[in-house]
């Protein structure tokens, strides 16, 4: 019956990162016109002439839903199983896409982050532990410490889906009519959207979350 539940949970992540990844996807796509003024870049006009942010801006946008997807197919245990191939590739990619280019266009990008220095004391924290775990993570799967790699990895994902949930956090603010500040809440979704995937993961650790992905790997 555990291992039952599990596998329906498991599914069930699945299913709602894809969708997650999904609507992702679509809120990179009215930038692809390359238009100062499009959605997020509207709140941004007073630092988008700075060439450095503008572009990773851009380079951050349109990478961040590949390594979300990549990322994805790093957690399914059947996928482990039956495509170890897939498992692999979409690993390296997610890696090397993070560490060499989303990463350090989102450190980039932290430190013009609006709300001043608290917001951006959060964003650039997330961007730098972002790729400390993924790199960690990196290190253990060359020392083949499958255990010890899988849980780095959670990590890292975690705060890559912080893109994810800083936007779920933000229509549940709008949908209850939070009576803020937009520097306060701002400041408030700063934190939200990657201290509490954090939390989770580590209760996922606790509760042996890993241990039932590497069943029969290790």
């Amino acid at each position: 019956m555990k291992y039952i539940l599990r596998s329906i949970l498991n599914i069930l992540a699945f299913i709602a990162i894809a969708y997650a990844s999904y609507l992702l996807i679509l809120l990179s796509l009215p930038y692809i016109h390359f238009e100062r003024d499009v959605d997020f870049l509207s709140t941004k006009q007073l630092i988008y002439h700075i060439r450095t942010w503008r572009i990773s801006f851009y380079v951050h946008v349109f990478t961040s839903p590949l390594i979300i997807v990549a990322g994805l197919f790093q957690f399914s245990r059947w996928i482990m199983n039956q495509y170890p191939k897939i498992h692999r590739t979409s690993g390296y990619i997610y890696i090397i896409v993070l560490l060499l280019i989303s990463g350090p266009a989102a450190f980039i990008m932290s430190l013009y982050a609006s709300g001043g220095y608290v917001a951006q004391i959060s964003f650039v924290t997330l961007s730098l532990l972002w790729i400390l775990f993924t790199y960690i993570a990196l290190r253990k799967i060359k020392n083949y410490d499958y255990m010890a790699h899988v849980k780095w990895n959670m990590r890292s994902f975690a705060l890559t889906l912080s893109a994810v949930t800083l936007r779920f956090y933000a229509y549940i603010f709008d949908v209850l009519n939070v009576d803020l500040g937009p520097r306060e809440t701002y400041i408030l979704l700063a934190y939200m959207s990657w201290i509490p995937n954090l939390l989770f993961v580590e209760l996922m650790i606790y509760w042996k979350y890993p241990q039932y992905l590497l069943k029969n790997k290790i």
